[in-house]
């Protein structure tokens, strides 16, 4: 007999199937997602939920299973049990069985050949014959993307005579330009380029998305959204936590590597690209590596002038760091735009760990006004008009212009027009970035996805920042104190031209 629980489960799912479908692109009713690294944190944190609620909004195809892959030694049952922690709870006890039960694992090396024909045998069986399309997942880390792609397609797992096959790969694509195209070889070796989907989340964000929407769908903000009316635009992706756990991986990368050649070159894309000729994929995709490729390269022997590195203090004693290491845990970055539209507008990225707080935010800070009219105290200026796009944590958006003071014969004061997703749409309408980009990657659309070209675009913007930081003359390491917003440095770097950092979502309210 059937729990009340599960009666209203499936009375919920069938009232929402049919709006479900309606948003959906075809998808066959076979299919078959193939997770490398199952036994992983952004396995049990990520997909595993992700793919539970795509299954409890009945956006998965009819016939499915998910083949989790791993040296760990676990059976069906174990890894159903080691991945339900972090499932959402959004329908209790009633959803998970019926989600569990399309779970199953391979324990082996898919560097081995027998192993991935094992993976190949255990495929077709659960398949039972059908043809099926298969997503392969690789939440692996970056130094066996390669032995894994080779082994998917020796062993015949790349073939797509019978239904679709596509890679999911995560980042870091490359650690430069060299070992991007290196890995972008073997992938095309196996693959089409339509068959790969490289993975940054910050894409599958809402608010990220929502940036297309704001700049394309309301006519009152791309007409001034150029040289003309903006003064300078700056990105900022903070973190509050150090580098834990991941000190050894860390220490090699760094976080010109870990965000700016990813995150913070895809929001810049977003923010600065011209419109698109359609909502298509290649159409945005186009836009995206266009803009990259007008990005004035910052040469080796100017990293001085343009740039600043630090790190915060006590990152040496962090464990598996380098007691000599010289790699950079924060890092400002100013760039330009060689185009009509972006001319002599500079564009400031930072990025740090150990910071005051977590936010990403983009802030657009617009020319001050041409002339004065209005009767002001000897040397203050009305302040610019700021627009601020929040991507975390307080996601939403603040429009900061000038309104008189009542009761007074001009005085002004700044006042702020706010939306914030969590008033608009309810406290749970943000979605996992992860369960969106699932989603479409099952679906077939890549146009949240990172092209070859624009992942060696982007590296081709890093390099040089990198071997300048390497350079004898280049300045030296800058130390911060955890907790605060950057070295001084920093500060300096900025207010050389005027102008200061904004802190965190919401400080568009402050200087």
């Amino acid at each position: 007999m059937r729990s009340v629980a599960r009666v209203q489960f499936e009375a919920a799912a069938a009232d929402r199937m049919d709006t479900a479908k309606k948003g959906n692109l075809a998808m066959a009713e076979t299919t078959s997602i193939v997770i490398f690294g199952a036994s992983g944190d952004l396995t049990r944190r990520k997909l595993i939920p992700s793919l539970f609620s795509l299954y409890c909004k009945q956006r998965l195809p009819q016939d499915f299973r998910i083949l989790g892959m791993a040296r760990r030694q676990l059976d069906d049952a174990a890894f159903r049990q080691a991945v339900q922690t972090f499932a959402p709870d959004t329908l209790g006890e009633a959803a998970w069985p019926g989600f569990a039960e399309r779970l199953f694992f391979l324990c082996g090396d898919f560097s081995q050949p027998p192993v991935m024909r094992e993976l190949r045998r255990r495929l077709v069986e659960l398949e039972q014959g059908r043809t099926a399309d298969r997503l392969y997942y690789l939440a692996i880390p970056p130094q066996v993307y390669e032995p894994a792609v080779v082994g998917l397609g020796e062993a015949g797992l790349m073939q797509a005579d019978a239904g679709w096959r596509r890679v999911v790969v995560e980042k870091p694509f490359g650690s430069s330009l060299e070992t991007a195209r290196a890995l972008n070889a073997v992938l095309h070796r196996y693959l089409k380029e339509d068959q790969i989907y490289r993975i940054d989340h910050y894409l599958g964000k809402e608010t990220v998305q929502n940036v297309l929407v704001f700049r394309f769908g309301n006519s009152i903000f791309e007409p001034i959204w150029n040289r003309n009316y903006i003064d300078h635009v700056q990105i900022t992706v903070a973190e509050s936590v150090g580098v834990g756990h991941r000190g050894a991986f860390y220490d090699r990368v760094g976080v010109l590597r870990d965000m700016f050649q990813n995150h913070l070159m895809q929001l810049l894309s977003l923010v600065a690209m011209e419109p698109p000729a359609s909502f298509e994929a290649d159409a945005i995709r186009d836009e995206r590596v266009k803009l990259l490729s007008s990005i004035r390269p910052v040469r080796p022997e100017e990293v001085a002038a343009h740039t600043v590195r630090a790190r915060y203090r006590g990152y040496l004693e962090e464990p598996g760091v380098a007691p000599d290491s010289q790699t950079e845990t924060y890092a400002a970055v100013r760039l330009h735009v060689d185009n009509w539209r972006w001319h002599g507008v500079p564009f400031y990225l930072r990025s740090g760990k150990r910071l005051a707080q977590k936010s990403t935010e983009i802030v657009i800070e617009f020319r001050r006004v041409p002339h004065m009219m209005f009767p002001l105290e000897p040397g203050e200026a009305i302040r610019p008009n700021r627009l601020a796009i929040c991507v975390q944590p307080d996601e939403g958006i603040h429009l900061r212009f000038e309104a008189k003071v009542p009761d007074t014969v001009a005085t002004m004061r700044s006042v702020d027009m706010t939306f914030h997703y969590q008033d608009a749409f309810g406290p749970c309408a943000i979605p996992e970035a992860y369960e969106r980009l699932l989603l479409d990657a099952l679906h077939g659309d890549q146009s949240l996805f990172i092209r070859a070209d624009t992942i060696e675009r982007a590296w081709s913007l890093i390099d040089p920042i990198l071997e300048g930081w390497q350079r004898p003359d280049a300045p030296p390491l800058a130390t911060y104190e955890p907790g605060s917003w950057g070295p001084e440095e920093a500060e300096a770097f900025i207010g050389a031209e005027g102008r200061a950092w904004l802190r965190g979502c919401g400080a568009h309210n402050g200087a």
